[in-house]
């Protein structure tokens, strides 16, 4: 029988939130069981870029990352953030270890090839992407992985890589091992039917329904990308995902937040 192990992506609003954040922390510390932890940065960079003269730049809720961008995002995401998240989690007795792609080479990455708009330094991942046996390694030393949003390629070049889209690949490479739980929490409920009223929470969306909900304009922005790979690692071999306020953490599953199935 598998091990239960759960993934947790954690939204820049949240981060940005000082109170919040910590709260979540305490949260996550008292999840029992494996844990991986997967961050990006949100307004933390923006602001960052800004003070540098450097302004963001998003397509469809993605960031353009040219060469200016990346030495930001790899500050802000595998420097400031990271490191502010895993001293607060050893405050909580969660033995974690902040990480990049990069480090124990855990996330391999493909630079996006320029089709009709150019990304610049962002990378991509596949089914190869994720070393198994070194997170498990990890996990098995009783460490508690805390991933940025920065991989590598292996030939020395850094890549910006949507947390999402990680947070889903390590749900999905470590399925074959684990019983995987993928939660991705951030500053809403769940996935709301009326962005503006709270009360409007989808508890369920299946698959079927996420082509017509984005038509409709329901799912749009940042939320597009992160229901498709939510959905990419139910296809994929994930146990559950849920969607939902990173103050309900610990109830994911009990009528909280979304749930989204096949």
């Amino acid at each position: 029988m598998k091990k239960p192990l759960t993934i947790v992506k954690i939204g820049g609003n949240v981060i940005d939130n000082s109170e919040q954040l910590h709260y979540f922390l305490e949260d996550f510390s008292a999840l029992p069981g494996d844990k991986i932890l997967v961050h990006g940065g949100g307004k933390v960079a923006t602001e960052l870029g800004v003070s540098m003269g450097v302004e963001a730049k998003m397509v469809d809720g993605r960031r353009i990352t040219d060469i200016h961008t990346l030495r930001i995002v790899t500050m802000a995401y595998a420097g400031l953030i990271n490191k502010n998240i895993v001293a607060q989690l050893q405050a909580r007795y969660c033995n974690a270890i902040g990480l990049t792609g990069a480090d124990g080479n855990t996330i391999k990455a493909v630079k996006r090839p320029v089709k009709t708009i150019d990304y610049g330094f962002v990378g991509d991942l596949d089914e190869h992407s994720i070393a198994v046996d070194t997170i498990s390694s990890l996990l098995n030393a009783k460490l508690v992985p805390v991933f940025c949003a920065i991989t590598h390629d292996g030939d020395t070049q850094l890549l910006n890589t949507n947390a999402d889209t990680i947070a889903s690949a390590i749900a999905v490479a470590m399925s074959a091992a684990y019983d995987t739980t993928l939660i991705y929490c951030f500053e809403k409920k769940g996935v709301l039917r009326d962005v503006d009223d709270e009360s409007s929470i989808l508890s369920e969306i299946r698959l079927d329904e996420f082509a017509a909900l984005q038509e409709s304009g329901v799912i749009s922005g940042g939320m597009i990308p992160k229901l498709h790979n939510a959905f990419e690692a139910i296809k994929s071999g994930v146990k559950e995902v849920y969607i939902g306020h990173a103050d309900e953490l610990l109830k994911q599953g009990a009528q909280q937040g979304t749930r989204l199935t096949q």
